[in-house]
């Protein structure tokens, strides 16, 4: 699958055409490249931080940043410091490198004035806006050179310590019956609970 195909994925994956998507898969791609790895399937061999945040605008990027590496809620192989900020920090865990990479406003004014962003201001969902107003404002970043978009830092040196690792087993609880991963029982009397019906907050 060329880039263009990996990005028109990764728009069918988050629901709709965005800018901030297609950053996230831009930089997601850069930093494979940078720690020399290919998209990852598995949980044991990239670890990706995103320093997005709650409620703002432009956490699509996220999303983008999923699909071009493959780091994922699921695998539990991705992870967010609420820092509001469109970068990531992709770990090579086997290799123990890191490399960071964020995005560079140098073309963001023509993101906020393009016929895209003015309909989303007024209220417009994104899937109502035509493919092709929604093409035009992705190929401001996309078209772009990686030098203006993108500031990739040094691969450095990232200790990876996974003392667990992943914990297998799911075991109904005692109370509503419903399947709950061990770590997450909690004891009450002799029964082994899911935490909901334990009563405990976590």
């Amino acid at each position: 699958m060329d880039d263009r195909e990996l990005l028109k994925k990764a728009f069918e994956f988050h629901g709709h055409i965005c800018w901030a998507s297609c950053v996230g898969v831009r930089a997601g791609i850069a930093a494979l490249r940078e720690l020399g790895v290919s998209r990852t399937g598995t949980s044991g061999e990239l670890h990706c931080i995103l320093e997005i945040g709650d409620n703002h605008g432009a956490q699509c990027f996220a999303d983008g940043v999923q699909y071009a590496t493959g780091c994922t809620l699921g695998k539990y192989n991705i992870e967010k410091t609420g820092w509001g900020k469109l970068a990531l920090t992709l770990i090579d865990k086997k290799k123990e490198k890191a490399v960071r990479v964020s995005y560079k406003p140098a073309r963001h004014k023509l993101i906020a004035e393009s016929a895209f962003m003015r309909k989303r201001g007024q209220g417009i969902p994104p899937t109502e806006i035509p493919p092709d107003e929604a093409w035009a404002m992705v190929d401001v970043i996309w078209d772009a050179p990686e030098s203006e978009i993108l500031d990739i830092g040094e691969v450095h040196d990232y200790e990876w310590g996974d003392d667990f690792g992943e914990i297998m087993g799911l075991v109904p609880c005692d109370q509503c019956g419903e399947l709950v991963a061990k770590p997450y029982l909690r004891v009450v009397g002799k029964a082994h609970m899911c935490i909901p019906c334990s009563g405990y907050d976590r």
